[in-house]
């Protein structure tokens, strides 16, 4: 037992930055298994680490504007949402820096849960969400904004232009927007957009991860001086 921690923890080490999200993400989803509901089969999360529809909750509570893109609903959720960022995160990585990759992912998981509570404010629904497929369609949008036509192998399919798969995933939300998780199709459409724009400012000559970069400089330079 003891072996496989410390390959986990080797591997947590030696790996980039989409090795670290994805240990992030199921590590975060192993410690809300303590919120499980037995009776009901769901893993009720507290209003601290999950975003509300409700703008005067999420103004009483902003963290959540990014603490739920960390977290799952199931197993399932997890695992579907981690083949996908994984092979989001290769493909962005191959073009781009894990400091904007780490902007990227954080800056639109934000955007997202924005558009997510704006949205069931004017829709008059109420409701909860948490996962980081916001953040993953970003990732996977930008990639495809920068390199439409980049060649991708897939199992029992063959080549494929990334925009097909792209195309797909999105033409999937639009089309189940509103017939079920519409909060997380709204999600995913938010994240895709700002993906969309990124790399277009990115081009123009502005790079909106480091907004992010300066926040965790500025951190880091406060806690040595605090030392």
């Amino acid at each position: 037992m003891s072996s496989i921690i410390d390959d986990i923890k080797f591997q947590y080490r030696v790996g980039g930055i989409a090795n670290k999200m994805i240990y992030w993400n199921v590590g975060l989803f192993l410690l809300s298994l303590i919120f499980y509901q037995f009776n009901s089969g769901v893993i009720d999360f507290p209003d601290w680490l999950e975003i509300a529809s409700d703008p005067t909750i999420v103004l009483i509570r902003p963290w959540t504007l990014l603490t739920y893109a960390f977290f799952h609903g199931g197993f399932l959720h997890l695992f579907f949402n981690m083949l996908v960022l994984n092979f989001a995160s290769r493909l962005f990585l191959t073009f781009f820096t894990e400091k904007q990759y780490l902007g990227l992912y954080i800056l639109s998981a934000v955007f997202a849960g924005i558009c997510f509570v704006t949205s069931f404010y004017y829709l008059g629904k109420v409701s909860t969400m948490v996962g980081a497929s916001g953040a993953i369609m970003a990732l996977l949008v930008a990639t495809t904004t920068y390199q439409p036509l980049m060649q991708i192998r897939l199992l029992l399919i063959g080549n494929v232009k990334l925009w097909h798969i792209t195309a797909v995933l999105l033409l999937l939300d639009l089309l189940q927007i509103q017939l079920d998780n519409t909060g997380g199709h709204i999600a995913h459409l938010s994240g895709a957009f700002f993906g969309y724009i990124y790399i277009k400012l990115l081009q123009s000559g502005t790079d909106l991860s480091r907004i992010v970069s300066s926040i965790i400089e500025f951190f880091l330079n406060f806690l040595v001086l605090k030392k």
